[in-house]
């Protein structure tokens, strides 16, 4: 896989390693956040449902692990589980910024893989089944988790949430927006545009071709 050739994650090292030690006394860090990050980035492009499918699919398949830089040996399902407490939200949300900025450097000598500049991109959505059950009290949102919304999907209706994905031609992920299942999707394109483009989403919006 080229996928990861182009993608030097040494600027968001800190981040990635927050909680961690390269050396010294304690235990050794034995799967490098480096690779976890690709793997986790993997499971978004190959469409894996659950991180147990993706550590499964890593020990089959040792192209996947070459192109996320892991050896013979994969990380198990709790090791993914620390590396997103670890990080948490607000450590995934700079990473994720730190990738769209790397996407607005790059469109000059690969555009194809840049936000500003991209010539053929893909948007699709992914329904999330809330692990809770409806309120008796009001049966269009979660009890256990209220947040929750009943939405109609191409496989009928949930109680959970959704997920707008776009990529480019390469299959570089760009960015996601979030929002319950009851959302029209056709909401989440501009919102999802504003924030990946930012100032140049006018400049970036005078630039498409006409259909």
């Amino acid at each position: 896989m080229l996928l990861f050739e182009n993608l030097d994650l040494t600027p968001i090292r800190s981040i990635l390693w927050k909680g961690l030690h390269g050396e010294g006394p304690g235990r050794p860090v034995e799967y490098s956040p480096e690779c976890d990050l690709r793997a986790l980035m993997l499971r978004q492009l190959e469409q894996i449902p659950y991180v147990k499918d993706l550590v499964k699919r890593l020990r089959r398949n040792r192209s996947m692990r070459m192109a996320c830089g892991y050896g013979s040996r994969v990380p198990t399902e709790a090791h993914f589980s620390q590396m997103k407490a670890r990080l948490g939200v607000e450590g995934f949300r700079a990473v994720e910024a730190w990738l769209r900025r790397e996407a607005l450097r790059l469109r000059e000598s690969q555009p194809l893989s840049a936000v500003g500049l991209v010539q053929a991109a893909c948007m699709d959505s992914t329904d999330f089944q809330a692990w809770s059950s409806r309120d008796p009290r009001d049966t269009s949102r979660g009890l256990g988790d209220p947040c929750a919304r009943v939405g109609r999907t191409r496989k009928g209706f949930i109680l959970g949430y959704q997920s707008l994905f776009l990529v480019d031609i390469e299959g570089f992920p760009l960015g996601h927006e979030e929002a319950s299942a009851n959302v029209n999707e056709k909401k989440l394109v501009e919102p999802l545009l504003d924030r990946l483009l930012g100032d140049d989403i006018e400049g970036a919006r005078c630039r498409r071709q006409p259909v």
